[in-house]
């Protein structure tokens, strides 16, 4: 099947590159010609474990191909994915600009029957939106063309996406058009070999579908925070606890880990973008609001025990394990080290920061500082440091050679964000070890 995906992010290029693993003929169409010239040159713009392979492997069988082309990607598809960027608006709503310009563009340049989906994070009744934008495209060119517009949202997690796409636990598809039902149930037939995962519903379901899974779990992340609070005042384990209630099977283990919040494209961007589109409706969703409010709280609860443990940290120099908001990844956006980077250099500290793939954007994102030392190693990171912050779970982190570390360090004080280690072990070795709700 011929397909289009318009947009090279996260989300398009993946979608793109599993598709044309499965034997489909994609066009990847992006308006930045930077980015296509890259990919075309098989550079791959974003860090994604097993991505290059597969888009190596096919451009080089020819089923898969980019463009800056609007035109060309309108022409090519049955099937045409939206899978632009939604970034927030300075209120919180999504911004629809991206998804709207490619469904006029679309509109535009299409010459016979097209399946439009819409890939990309978007409110409720942004399928309206869209198909709107095509007939008005349409109407312009004094055209009649049969379309039909879907929703298909994505549910790919940063560093296992390959997998997630290739073997999906669910298909959603909005649609409320049998032909266009059955072009989407055949292009992802073959991801399902071993039983049915599509589930259809409205266009407007699916929509609500992918915002309300990202709060849910947004939700979870919150919720475990503020228990940590609480197991820390009375004295309690909160892996204990995690261990206790995740053993329920109605409650389940995902996302109940204690930590320093959630970052990332997604679940920040979502859980606002939701509460605005609510609030439009009359609906404030006080739940998420407090999701939100121990979120960013939680960002900075590393540099809170460092303070309560130093007084100052004016002159300090701290090691920082972890810059990406999650492992797999060098994706920055929202990550809870960049609300400690920012605490530790507004309270007067100097940081010394290690990430297995993240150095780069980091230096994107904040250029060179005299308060900030970028490393090449774990050790590199805590030479000479007062205290050692971990706020990414790499799995190089998991089994850090104690001994070598003290004997690295100023000051034998670690504060991990990501709760890695029993205490008991770490404190062994002659540390101070502070975690997330853990006596």
């Amino acid at each position: 099947m011929k397909v289009t995906v318009i947009g090279t992010g996260y989300v398009g290029l993946v979608t793109g590159a599993c598709l044309a693993d499965m034997g489909n003929d994609v066009l990847c169409v992006d308006v930045d010609t930077h980015k296509i010239d890259r990919l075309r040159a098989g550079e791959i713009p974003i860090h994604e474990p097993g991505l290059e392979s597969v888009v190596q492997r096919n451009v080089a069988a020819g089923r898969l191909r980019f463009s800056v082309d609007p035109a060309e990607g309108a022409r090519f598809g049955l099937v045409q994915m939206i899978a632009v960027g939604t970034p927030p608006d300075e209120d919180g709503s999504a911004d629809l600009q991206y998804v709207l310009a490619a469904a006029r563009a679309i509109g535009r340049h299409m010459p016979d029957y097209r399946v439009i989906v819409d890939k990309s994070t978007v409110p409720v009744g942004t399928a309206d939106a869209v198909e709107t934008a095509v007939r008005e495209a349409l109407a312009d060119r004094g055209a009649a063309i049969d379309f039909c517009v879907a929703s298909n949202p994505e549910f790919l997690k940063e560093g296992d996406a390959i997998d997630d796409f290739m073997k999906p636990d669910r298909v959603i598809l909005g649609v409320e058009d049998q032909r266009a039902e059955q072009v989407l149930r055949t292009l992802y037939q073959p991801f399902q070999r071993n039983h049915e995962r599509t589930i259809t519903m409205s266009r407007r379901a699916a929509e609500l579908t992918k915002y309300a899974a990202n709060a849910m779990l947004a939700t979870r992340i919150s919720f475990m925070n503020d228990l940590a609070r609480l197991a820390e005042r009375t004295g309690v384990d909160i892996e204990q606890v995690r261990r206790g209630i995740g053993s329920d099977p109605r409650i389940g283990w995902s996302f109940l880990y204690a930590g320093t919040g959630y970052g990332g494209s997604c679940f920040p961007k979502d859980v606002r973008a939701l509460q605005r589109s609510a609030a439009e409706h009359g609906v404030p969703l006080r739940i998420l609001a407090a999701v939100e409010e121990v979120n960013e709280s939680q960002k900075t609860v590393l540099v809170d025990k460092a303070r309560a443990h130093f007084g100052s940290l004016r002159g300090l120099r701290i090691g920082l394990w972890g810059l990406a908001f999650k492992p797999n990844t060098d994706d920055m956006r929202e990550a809870p080290a960049r609300a400690i980077l920012e605490a530790l250099w507004a309270e007067g500290a100097t940081v010394q920061a290690y990430d297995p793939v993240a150095r780069e954007e980091c230096r994107r994102l904040y250029g060179e500082r005299t308060d900030l030392t970028l490393v090449d190693g774990m050790l590199d990171a805590v030479r000479g440091a007062d205290a050692l912050m971990i706020a990414t779970e790499w799995k190089e982190f998991r089994s850090p050679p104690f001994d070598d570390i003290r004997a690295s360090m100023l000051r034998p004080v670690i504060f991990d964000g990501r709760n890695l280690w029993e205490p008991d072990t770490v404190r062994a070795h002659g540390f101070h070890y502070g975690s997330i709700g853990r006596p």
